[in-house]
């Protein structure tokens, strides 16, 4: 029985700043028995965390978090339990992963334009993978070179919408994420629905989209969710029949509220999107 999953969390190879090793003994430690890392748009982390879970005595499923654009909004789709080396899935993340550089550039443009040099390359400093920088490796550069406090004030002056260095990038269709995943055999999951700035007519359209698509599970328990979210997206979830799932969303020991494994259970009404992925649990 799985009593402590975590199913979101990012590494190095995206824009985290621990190992995929590192995560693995952290989770194991905090009491994790079911563990999953999601990267953005990648998946090159996956056999090492895998391997990771397991010599820390963790089931493993594999994991990534896809970006796209819906209503003019950046949408995260997490992945479970899919194959990795499914080639559609791994030209899909290839191609989203793709405009980030140029992105990058035009962000940092836009710093120099308010006083702050050579932002993409100090950005670059903070990458593990160069074709995922973004905006969480400027922000680091940022508090790192004193500008900011820490890295809420930098998104908030400088990296979101009407700020300085914002630049939206067109990701991938909704369409598109969920066919990847679910092709490759795993199950695509809306990650942290309350972080979105949707209004309730477009949060709607969003879960009937998804569902018809082929979309399973809404991410109810996560990091950036208050207690009083949890129960609104434990209902949507069973308003719209989707499985729940659970993620703490960890980055960094130093920039995450919240730990690994240290979330509270998902509310009993709910069923955890792990139930369908049993026979893609990949057990120690």
């Amino acid at each position: 029985m799985i009593r402590n999953a975590d199913l979101h969390c990012h590494s190095i190879v995206s824009d985290g700043t621990l190992e995929p090793e590192a995560l693995a003994a952290r989770a194991a430690a905090n009491g994790v028995d079911l563990w999953a890392l999601t990267d953005h748009d990648e998946v090159a982390g996956q056999q090492r965390a895998r391997a990771a879970a397991h010599a820390n005595g963790v089931a493993y499923l594999t994991g990534t978090e896809i970006s796209i654009t819906f209503a003019n909004t950046t949408v995260h789709i997490v992945g479970l339990g899919f194959d990795a080396d499914d080639p559609a899935l791994n030209a899909g993340l290839r191609a989203t992963r793709g405009g980030r550089e140029e992105r990058a550039r035009d962000m940092a443009a836009g710093l120099a334009q308010v006083g702050i040099a050579d932002a993409f390359e100090g950005a670059l400093r903070y990458v593990g993978n160069p074709e995922l920088i973004s905006r969480t490796h400027f922000a680091r550069f940022l508090v790192d070179s004193g500008v900011c406090a820490d890295t809420s004030e930098v998104f908030r002056r400088f990296l979101v919408e009407d700020k300085p260095g914002f630049v939206p990038h067109r990701w991938a269709s909704l369409a598109d994420a969920v066919r990847w995943i679910t092709q490759a055999g795993g199950i695509a999951v809306i990650a942290h629905p309350g972080r979105y700035k949707l209004t309730q007519e477009q949060e709607d359209a969003l879960l009937s989209e998804f569902k018809r698509h082929g979309g399973q599970a809404l991410e109810v328990v996560t990091g950036s969710h208050t207690p009083a979210e949890y129960a609104v997206y434990a209902d949507l979830a069973l308003a719209h029949g989707l499985l729940a799932s659970r993620g703490s969303d960890f980055h960094s020991p130093d920039e995450s509220h919240v730990d690994l494994g240290t979330l509270p259970p998902l509310p009993a009404k709910l069923t955890p999107v792990w139930e369908a992925l049993t026979e893609r649990v990949q057990r120690p």
